[in-house]
C-alpha cells in the first residue's frame, strides 16, 4: 500500500489547504475499497505492478486534485493548480526578497540624506509594478503556450505512477542537516573565541601590527553570541540522535534563534572605537573605523529583514508541529488502515 500512499500525498499537495484532509480521507476510502473488490475478484493481494495500474486509471496525481478545484479558464483546468504554485514560489523567493532589500536599501539611503524614509518608501511602487507585471507575463505567457501543447499531444497524461517520490515526513529531520549544523557552529564557536575573545578581554582584539579597540558594550554581545553558538549546538546534537521535530525542540530553536536575532542590534551602536595600525596616522584610522560604522548601520534594515524571516520559519515550524501532534494528517490514518 506504500504505492498509494505516495499517490495521495502527491493528491494533497495541489489540494486546498482548508480542503485537504476530507478530500484526501474520502479519496483513500475509495481507492481502499477498489484495491479489496479487485483482491476480492482475484482471490489474492495485488502486486505493486496491478496497484499502479488502478492509480493510472485514477489519472495523475494534479488532475485528480484539479477536479476538486474551481474550474479556471485563464490557463486552463490541467496547468492551472501549477501556474498557481509556480506563481507562489516566484513571489515567495523572488518578489519577498525583492521588496525587502529595496525597503531597506531606500530607508538606510533616506536616514543619510534630506528625503524622508516615508518618501523613499514610497518611491517603492515606481520600481515595483513594472518588474512584477514583467513577471507575471513572462509566466502566464508560457504556461499558455504550454496549455495548448498538451490539448494536442496530452503528454500530462503520460506518467507512471511508480515514478512518484516517497511519502515524506514533514517532521523528521535529515541527519546531514544535523551534523552540519553542529560542524557549523563549532567552527564559528572556535573562530568566535579566537576572532572577537581575543586573551578573554573581547575589548581589543588583536592582529599583526593592528589592534582594534571596542566599545565595552561588545562585551555583552561577545557573550551572547558565544551562547547561541553553544545552544545550537547543543540542539543540532540531540537532533542527530533524535531525528524528529517536537514542540519542544522548536521553540527552544525559536528562542535561540530570536537571541541571535536580537543581538543584531550590536550593528546600530559605534563598535569600533579605534583602529591603530603600525606606522599608519591616528588620522586615516579614525576615518575608517568612521567608515566601518556607518556602514553597519546602513546594513542594520537588511540584518532585521533576514531575521524576520528566520523568526517567521521557526512559527511555522512549531505550528506545523502542533498540528501534526494534534490532528495527525490523512496520510498517517490511510497508511495505517492499510
Amino acid at each position: 500500500m506504500e504505492l498509494v500512499e505516495r499517490y495521495l500525498q502527491a493528491v494533497r499537495f495541489w489540494l486546498p489547504k482548508n480542503q485537504k484532509q476530507d478530500i484526501i480521507a474520502e479519496l483513500s476510502e475509495d481507492i481502499r475499497s477498489q484495491v479489496e473488490d479487485r483482491e476480492a475478484e482475484l482471490g489474492r493481494k495485488l502486486n505493486e505492478t496491478e496497484v499502479a495500474g488502478l492509480l493510472k486509471q485514477r489519472g495523475r496525481p494534479v488532475l485528480v486534485a484539479n477536479r476538486f478545484l474551481p474550474q479556471e479558464s485563464l490557463i486552463g483546468p490541467v496547468l492551472f493548480p501549477i501556474y498557481v504554485f509556480v506563481l507562489k514560489v516566484v513571489a515567495a523567493f523572488y518578489v519577498a526578497p525583492w521588496i525587502l532589500v529595496w525597503i531597506g536599501v531606500a530607508v538606510s539611503r533616506a536616514s543619510h540624506s534630506d528625503q524622508s524614509p516615508l518618501e523613499a518608501v514610497a518611491s517603492f511602487w515606481t520600481a515595483f509594478w513594472p518588474m512584477a507585471f514583467f513577471m507575471v507575463g513572462a509566466i502566464t505567457t508560457v504556461f499558455a503556450v504550454l496549455e495548448r501543447v498538451q490539448a494536442k499531444s496530452g503528454f500530462m497524461e503520460k506518467w507512471d505512477p511508480r515514478k512518484l517520490p516517497p511519502v515524506r515526513d514533514p517532521n523528521r529531520i535529515k541527519f546531514s542537516n544535523s551534523v552540519g549544523e553542529v560542524t557549523m557552529n563549532i567552527v564559528f564557536c572556535i573562530w568566535w573565541l579566537w576572532w572577537a575573545g581575543g586573551h578573554w578581554y573581547p575589548s581589543l582584539v588583536h592582529f599583526p601590527g593592528i589592534t582594534v579597540t571596542l566599545a565595552p558594550v561588545w562585551r555583552y554581545f561577545f557573550w551572547g553570541y558565544l551562547l547561541v553558538f553553544l545552544a545550537n549546538i547543543a540542539g543540532s546534537a540531540v537532533n542527530i540522535f533524535r531525528p524528529y521535530w517536537t514542540l519542544q525542540r522548536a521553540v527552544f530553536r525559536l528562542l535561540s534563534d530570536g537571541v541571535g536575532c536580537a543581538l543584531c542590534w550590536v550593528m546600530k551602536f559605534n563598535i569600533i572605537v579605534a583602529i591603530n595600525v603600525v606606522n599608519v596616522a591616528p588620522e586615516k584610522t579614525a576615518r575608517v573605523a568612521e567608515i566601518i560604522d556607518s556602514w553597519a548601520a546602513r546594513l542594520f534594515p537588511l540584518a532585521i529583514a533576514s531575521c524576520a524571516i528566520i523568526v517567521l520559519f521557526d512559527l511555522y515550524r512549531i505550528l506545523r508541529v502542533r498540528a501534526t501532534a494534534t490532528h495527525p494528517v490523512a496520510l498517517n490514518t490511510a497508511s495505517r488502515a492499510c
